[in-house]
């Protein structure tokens, strides 16, 4: 079960650092393909801000990262828990405010991660 939680976890930092590449460095070549119901003469003219978001989505990643090789695993966890949980909120955030598919794209993997953790 550990393990389990730690390949979920693991996988939830690796989709954030997608998403850091993505919004910082390929916002305005890759960054139309994936959003596609943004208009496209918006992704120059919001190049600064997509890379400010992919910023926060590098913290994510570096926190969740950052757990999986802590050796004490009730501060490893913990660790976890928070960083999940900053995923989680964002993705609900995300999914009220900007896109409802944010939810099932970045809080859903977090939350079953999370479960796992918590049952390990």
């Amino acid at each position: 079960m550990k393990l389990i939680a730690a390949i979920l976890t693991g996988l939830v930092a690796l989709e954030h650092l997608y998403i850091l590449w993505l919004e910082m460095f390929a916002w305005t070549t890759r960054g139309p393909k994936v959003f596609r119901s943004l208009p496209k003469d918006m992704f120059e003219k919001t190049k600064a801000l997509a890379a400010n978001q992919g910023l926060y989505n590098g913290f994510l990643a570096a926190g969740l990262i950052w757990s999986l090789f802590i050796q004490d695993p009730v501060w490893g966890n913990n660790v976890a828990y928070f960083f999940l949980g900053c995923v989680i909120v964002a993705g609900v955030y995300g999914a009220a405010t900007a896109q409802k598919s944010i939810f099932y794209v970045q809080a859903v993997p977090a939350i079953i991660a999370l479960v796992f953790r918590l049952l390990s």
